[in-house]
């Protein structure tokens, strides 16, 4: 039986394992028994490797199955919001980080931005974020360029455009209609 066990948490430890070049998000996971007892003997776990948070507890039991009832410390965090972090997470909290990570990497930077402005909100996805994001620039005004463009252009002569001042006009813009965040751009309007 316990040679059984050892290579069922070798197998899985190989596939949950976390590779820090990946740019996945991570927790670490140890319990509060072993750090109690002076020990932080645990591991970086792949968030993107689960698919529901049921599957990651059951990994976690696994991993440490030496105690009869382990009680899990999230002792750490990668690549997410610190506002999904806590090292005392709830099966919902798990869900929600499962859900971050299994986005795409683009949508989870795009997510990040946005929450280190407007904040996590319980069971925050990529579909409630797109309807605010407007895309990523290098700067306020090259995004008014592309509003003066697809507003306004074609409305003016081109000689007439080298005169129109996207500084003044970027400047009201993110005045109360948009928000800049990491070359990340925002409405604040729904």
């Amino acid at each position: 039986m316990e040679k059984n066990l050892s290579a069922q948490l070798l197998e899985e430890k190989k596939l949950h394992s976390y590779n820090y070049e990946s740019g996945n998000p991570a927790l670490y996971v140890g319990t509060y028994g072993k750090y109690n007892n002076g020990s932080i003997d645990g591991m970086w776990v792949d968030m993107t490797t689960f698919s529901d948070e049921e599957d990651f507890f059951d990994f976690c039991r696994l991993l440490h199955h030496d105690e009869a009832d382990p009680e899990f410390m999230f002792q750490d965090y990668e690549n997410m919001p610190y506002e999904l972090y806590n090292e005392c997470l709830c099966p919902d909290e798990i869900a929600e980080i499962i859900a971050f990570a299994n986005e795409t990497e683009e949508h989870r930077e795009v997510m990040e931005a946005y929450v280190s402005n407007y904040g996590w909100s319980k069971q925050l996805t990529w579909d409630d974020v797109s309807e605010r994001y407007q895309g990523k620039f290098d700067s306020e005004e090259e995004f008014a360029e592309h509003i003066f463009d697809e507003l306004y252009a074609y409305e003016m002569p081109d000689f007439a455009r080298r005169y129109f001042d996207y500084e003044a006009f970027a400047r009201d813009l993110f005045m109360g209609d948009y928000t800049f965040v990491d070359g990340h751009v925002f409405s604040d309007h729904w």
